[in-house]
């Protein structure tokens, strides 16, 4: 019982210092810094200002800003869309045949998605696959332009992003009541009646999660943008790296990474009050 009770004090303590250390003193170093004041010979001067906040506004950074929530919202959708049927289909499937297509979805992540990004510039580019696929079955008459489009980084995002939604999609789907299906038909509600009044409200804490999952890191995927997207195609992301590496005015690439991180706290907000709003209609009911 001692030996478990220190255990436990120990793991703990490990857990707080690793936290401390990696998480917690890193993002108060960048909030401080975006406070700050930029100098071109130390990085940062130790003067107050709110500057660097007040810049966000300026249309040039604005624009990326609301550019990055389209391409990342229009990634999301698309990855939904795609996402639940496949999830679905998984669900229905005899069990012994549900972990081989598990395993299948996250075989990708054993390569590098940097690498992966690589491969799909062979797929789109004007000599890639893609449109050489489309003139020899005489579908186009010239290669189309495909690399450093908008299409391009939403295309990449979706083939990275993808399996961050098929995986709390399926296991929201599994854990459904089947009863709950049953009693529905006894009723007489079709199929579609089934899915939409009974179904899809009991998996939204699944569409939500995975809405999160893909969202979230399809805004701040830098090397995507600079690799498919082009100059006129950035995420926030990009912004952020090109003032601490390029532009080195961290205390601005600081405010832009905190209004990022809140924005992505506010989202994690929702997404709570959203599961225990749902929890408690399903108490009360």
């Amino acid at each position: 019982m001692i030996n478990s009770s220190l255990f436990k004090r120990f793991s703990i303590g490990i857990l707080l210092v690793w936290l401390s250390v990696f998480v917690l003193i890193p993002n108060l170093m960048i909030i401080v810094t975006s406070f700050l004041t930029r100098d071109d010979a130390n990085l940062i001067e130790l003067t107050f200002t709110l500057d660097n906040y007040v810049r966000l506004f300026d249309p040039l950074y604005f624009k990326v800003l609301t550019h990055s929530v389209y391409m990342a919202s229009i990634a999301t959708f698309i990855c939904l869309i795609i996402g639940y049927p496949f999830a679905y289909t998984i669900s229905q499937l005899p069990k012994k045949m549900r972990p081989i297509l598990l395993f299948l979805i996250i075989v990708p992540f054993w390569t590098n998605s940097l690498i992966r990004t690589y491969g799909i510039k062979i797929l789109l580019a004007k000599k890639g696959l893609l449109n050489g696929l489309l003139l020899n079955l005489h579908i186009i008459d010239k290669p189309l332009k495909m690399m450093y489009t908008e299409f391009a980084v939403i295309f990449a995002l979706v083939y990275i992003l993808l399996p961050f939604m098929i995986l709390p999609l399926y296991s929201s789907i599994e854990k459904i009541d089947k009863s709950l299906i049953e009693a529905a038909k006894d009723l007489g509600a079709s199929k579609f009646t089934t899915f939409l009044k009974v179904e899809l409200p009991l998996t939204m804490p699944g569409i939500i999660a995975g809405m999160l999952l893909v969202f979230l890191p399809a805004m701040g995927m830098f090397y995507i943008a600079d690799l498919v997207g082009g100059a006129k195609n950035l995420l926030i992301g990009n912004t952020i790296k090109t003032q601490f590496l390029n532009i080195r005015d961290w205390p601005f690439g600081s405010a832009a990474s905190i209004t990022l991180t809140v924005f992505m706290a506010g989202l994690l907000f929702f997404y709570y009050k959203v599961g225990k709003s749902i929890k408690n209609r399903g108490n009360n009911a």
